[in-house]
């Protein structure tokens, strides 16, 4: 299919495709003159990627190219495909969470992960460790037992999310990295209307 065909399939604008060819992100086409072009299902599957990560997940040029770097050179270990997912997640936040955390947070996190038996990945670590001291600054109480609590519930989201993931390392590393971020929204939403559920119990009503 020429660029044009390419629009129409994926519903995102020539001028926009253009764009996504120079910067990168969408392979090129083969070329059937100087000025033309043929693209195929694997091109209109990567513009639909881009798309999500640009729009549903809100990430920068930036964070989308190193989620796309990932994609492209999966490792082959579930579990490092896993950790590669993670560092793509960490690089695609970029400074809504930055920082690494105070020591006191720091050393909160790291009894956590060894309680619950979780892998001691610094960059997550410090992650947690900046998110309790922005909690702290904004006088919202974590207390342990609450982390405690949190940490159980995640337990149970994170087996949910494996249960999704494929076989295949190029599906699974994008089920991981997209299926996290556009389901952390959904997560949250429906932690709101738990939140109502619990808080009528407590009132009887």
């Amino acid at each position: 299919m020429r660029i044009s065909g390419l629009a129409a399939a994926t519903g995102v604008p020539v001028a926009t495709l253009k764009y996504y060819l120079r910067e990168g992100l969408v392979p090129p086409g083969a070329a059937t003159s100087r000025t033309q072009a043929d693209y195929d299902d694997t091109h209109v599957g990567r513009v639909r990627l881009v798309r999500a990560l640009t729009e549903s997940a809100g990430l920068s040029l930036a964070a989308v190219r190193d989620v796309l770097a990932a994609l492209d050179d999966p490792p082959t270990s579930r579990h490092d495909l896993l950790g590669a997912a993670h560092h793509a997640l960490v690089a695609a936040e970029g400074d809504r969470a930055a920082g690494a955390g105070t020591d006191l947070s720091r050393r909160r996190a790291r009894y956590l992960v060894a309680e619950r038996g979780w892998c001691d990945d610094p960059l997550l670590v410090d992650r947690l460790a900046a998110q309790l001291d922005a909690a702290d600054a904004a006088g919202v109480d974590v207390s342990d037992d609450y982390l405690r609590e949190l940490a159980a519930a995640a337990d149970q989201i994170g087996t949910a999310d494996l249960g999704t993931v494929r076989p295949d390392p190029v599906s699974a590393l994008r089920q991981v990295v997209l299926g996290t971020l556009l389901t952390d929204p959904v997560l949250l939403t429906l932690r709101r209307m738990a939140q109502v559920r619990a808080s009528r119990e407590t009132a009887g009503v």
